[in-house]
């Protein structure tokens, strides 16, 4: 078995393994929208496409009493 053979199963082996950590994340990420706080962050992803002053803002203010 030559470098190059050696090299092109690693290079396999790695690609296998980073795609299957890949789809594993997505999982993870879909699955676990909310924190342990409750809070869904995905809500939050338009924030910076929509920050116009007279745009509403992405969660209310809690009122002070």
């Amino acid at each position: 078995m030559s470098i190059a053979e050696l090299q092109a199963y690693g290079y396999v082996v790695a690609l296998v393994f980073l795609t299957v950590a890949l789809y594993a994340y997505i999982y993870h990420l879909y699955t676990k929208r909310k924190d342990s706080d409750g809070h869904d962050y995905e809500e939050y992803s338009n924030m910076a496409l929509k920050d116009d002053i007279t745009d509403t803002p992405v969660s209310e203010k809690p009122k002070k009493k």
